[in-house]
Formats: C-alpha cells, sequence, structure tokens
C-alpha cells in the first residue's frame, strides 16, 4: 500500500495586489512543517506540486528544513492539476450578480466597508460563499474563467494520477484547498459540490491523509496540524 499527504499551502497574502505568495507567517507554518517531519524522520519518495507561487513556496521552506537537518529531500515535480480554482476571476463574476440581486449587493456592500478591519475575512466569506454557490451551479460563467466543473474536472485527474501509479510509495502533494477538497469529496463519493464546502475548512499547512493501493482508497486524516500544536501559528486564510 502506498501513502499520499496533500499539505495546504502556508497562509498566503490575501487581499493584497500580489495575493499568490505566503506572508511571513505563512513561511513560518511551512519551516514549521518541515521541522517537525525532519525531526520525525518523514521520508517521501515523490515529492508534487501546484503550479502556483504559494505552493512552491511552502515546498521550498519544507526542502531547506531537511536540508538544514542533513536530511533527503526530492525534486518536486510540478503539476497543474493540484492549481486553486482563480477566487480573483471567480469574484468578477459577482458585478452583475450585484446589479440584479440586492441581498448579494448589500454583502458586497458591507465587505467593502469593512476592508482593512478585523472583520475583513468574515464579512468576504459571506459575500463569496454567495458567488461560489452561483458559480457551482453555472449560474455565472464567463469565457475567460474557468467554470466548476473544468476545475473538479482536472483536480480529480491529477489526485487520480497519484492513485494510479504502481509500486509502493509513500508521496506528499502541495496543493490548495479546494483541490484538497476535490480529493476528500472523491475518497467519500459524495456530490461534487460537497468539495467547496469541504475546502472553506482547510487550515494552512494542514496535512491529510490517505492510505491507497491494490484498488483500495482510505481517507486516513483530513486537516490535522501537529506541527503547529503548542503554536498560535494556526490560520485559515
Amino acid at each position: 500500500m502506498s501513502q499520499l499527504i496533500v499539505v495546504r499551502h502556508g497562509q498566503a497574502a490575501a487581499f493584497s495586489a500580489d495575493s499568490d505568495r505566503l506572508t511571513e507567517l505563512g513561511e513560518r507554518q511551512s519551516a514549521v512543517l518541515g521541522e517537525y517531519w525532519a525531526k520525525c524522520g518523514v521520508s517521501f519518495d515523490e515529492v508534487i506540486i501546484g503550479g502556483l507561487r504559494r505552493h512552491a513556496q511552502t515546498e521550498a521552506q519544507v526542502a531547506a528544513a531537511y536540508q538544514r537537518a542533513g536530511l533527503p529531500w526530492p525534486k518536486a515535480r510540478v503539476v497543474a492539476g493540484w492549481n486553486e480554482y482563480d477566487a480573483k476571476e471567480i469574484m468578477q463574476l459577482g458585478a452583475a450578480l450585484r446589479e440584479r440581486d440586492p441581498e448579494f449587493a448589500k454583502l458586497v456592500t458591507e465587505f467593502e466597508a469593512a476592508a482593512g478591519t478585523a472583520e475583513q475575512n468574515r464579512y468576504f466569506q459571506r459575500m463569496f460563499e454567495v458567488i461560489m454557490a452561483r458559480w457551482i451551479g453555472a449560474a455565472v460563467s464567463a469565457e475567460h474563467v474557468e467554470s466548476f466543473e473544468a476545475f473538479h474536472t482536472r483536480a480529480a485527474a491529477a489526485f487520480e494520477e497519484v492513485l494510479g501509479a504502481t509500486g509502493n510509495r509513500k508521496v506528499v502533494v502541495f496543493s490548495s484547498g479546494g483541490p484538497i477538497g476535490v480529493t476528500v469529496q472523491q475518497a467519500l463519493r459524495a456530490p461534487k459540490p460537497v468539495a467547496i464546502e469541504i475546502n472553506w475548512r482547510v487550515r494552512n499547512t494542514s496535512l491529510t491523509e490517505y492510505v491507497f493501493g491494490r484498488g483500495r482508497l482510505s481517507l486516513d486524516s483530513f486537516n490535522v496540524t501537529p506541527h503547529l500544536e503548542g503554536t498560535d501559528l494556526a490560520t485559515f486564510r
């Protein structure tokens, strides 16, 4: 049997012009994960990262921790199927919805008023969940924005590629909350939209673990952060 661990990236710079990068806290979360694994003697046969900068930065911090400990770390392979949905592009779909849906328009106004405050995340989530539900149901779309079906298909294919390889292997993937939600939804054989509901709860640098092989797949753990226990480093966004 083989083992797969899917890691969500460290905290990224949400609400900034360059959001596809780790914050200082995100870098620390990632380094702590690497230090924890190195201390526990965890080793991997294969390392996969999505194609986003925050995925590469998270993996680089873990790799550096292994290097400091004098331990081997495989060269990472980039697989774009593990990329997150494009939240910024999806939010652009809300412009038309704002004009015709007074309730959504109110949520947008409340978020804009909370920008830069401690409540920013909470108001963003309220607004974002509404537009995401419309995106999932194809109630809002545009040619340049990846559809939910297209996102789900590529993330599921990336997951299946790992599961379909032969041999007993230990694989780690550095990805994002959306694709992690897809892996859990697929493992549980739940309806596709459940992937996004799961996505909301995925912590930064959390671990979701699977055992697979011989046509079998078991979800061993979801969203665990043993490396962050006893610290104040845990975040969702």
